[in-house]
């Protein structure tokens, strides 16, 4: 900003002020872009002269790409499930793998394709958190190629990924020793009515079907979790018994929505888990439109089977 107080983008003389900032010292200019947000960066400050444009794709600038707090902050959309969408995302994605120069460690975003991670595989040694929701295109091939690529994963959420199986769980845990955090959360099937008209039918019916051999690739290949979520995950008490044996180190576990464990199973089942501080058990509505009173008969078989202090009919 000049005396005046206009901008570079704003003053007639543009092109005067605009070499005036782009002889700025390298020092000022990175200590600036440094206090920036990324969106800060990418919408405004890379536009302002090329020196800027330059400076901003400086490694030091891309060492991690967070676009969830955009995601959390608004109501999912249907444009999101575009093709044309995803493209943006995949976009953005390969511009700051390039521009990091293999120095990403975190990457968090949604509706990315496998075109964009299989990049990220080859030039992210050093990447140690991939989180991923609701990725219609992203399969275990892919997956396999970025267990084998980024040895160093610490942290994974590849939830509402429908494409993705146990056998990812199971690649990623073997080439991933250090792997401490897993969110591998399902949208809610028993209430599929919140994502009507937003994600696509088909996508929404093929929710994952296979809770227990999850849990048994989680038991087996991560034994070193301490935080985990599985939320409207289909796993039985088997699946949930193979976790607390081979998971001894949890102290975190989200189970909201498991409507195949009772609370009553979750208490028995997670007892042997010392190091447990935090557990949310499968308590959840059930909509008036979906399910009525007259299915389950008794009150009592509602205590057993969903536990909660929190029904509503």
């Amino acid at each position: 900003m000049n005396r005046t107080g206009s901008t570079p983008m704003d003053d007639d003389q543009g092109g005067e002020l605009a070499g005036d900032w782009a002889d700025l010292a390298e020092e000022c200019l990175f200590n600036i872009l440094s206090r920036l947000s990324l969106e800060d960066r990418w919408r405004g400050v890379m536009r302002v002269c090329k020196p800027w444009n330059l400076a901003c794709r400086d490694p030091c600038f891309n060492k991690l790409l967070d676009l969830d707090v955009h995601f959390d902050s608004v109501t999912d959309m249907p444009r999101f499930w575009t093709p044309d969408f995803e493209r943006r995302i995949d976009n953005m994605l390969r511009s700051v793998v390039v521009w990091s120069g293999g120095s990403l460690t975190e990457i968090r975003l949604s509706h990315c394709s496998a075109r964009s991670l299989s990049l990220v595989a080859e030039r992210c040694p050093s990447l140690e958190v991939l989180s991923i929701r609701s990725c219609p295109h992203v399969t275990d091939d892919i997956m396999a190629e970025i267990a084998s690529g980024c040895p160093n994963i610490k942290e994974l959420d590849v939830s509402y990924c429908h494409e993705i199986s146990h056998k990812s769980l199971a690649t990623i845990g073997s080439h991933c020793p250090n792997i401490k955090i897993l969110r591998r959360n399902s949208m809610n099937w028993l209430d599929p009515s919140q994502h009507m008209g937003i994600v696509p039918k088909e996508y929404l019916d093929a929710c994952p079907q296979d809770g227990d051999s999850e849990a048994a690739a989680i038991s087996k290949f991560m034994p070193h979790l301490l935080h985990l979520e599985l939320r409207f995950s289909k796993l039985t008490a088997r699946g949930l018994a193979l976790i607390a044996e081979g998971c001894a180190n949890l102290e975190y576990i989200d189970l909201s929505g498991c409507a195949n464990v009772t609370i009553r199973g979750v208490v028995n089942l997670t007892s042997n888990l010392k190091n447990l501080k935090h557990i949310k058990k499968p308590n959840f509505y059930i909509p008036r439109s979906t399910v009525h009173a007259e299915r389950y008969g008794h009150w009592n078989l509602y205590d057993e089977r969903f536990q909660t202090d929190v029904f509503r009919i």
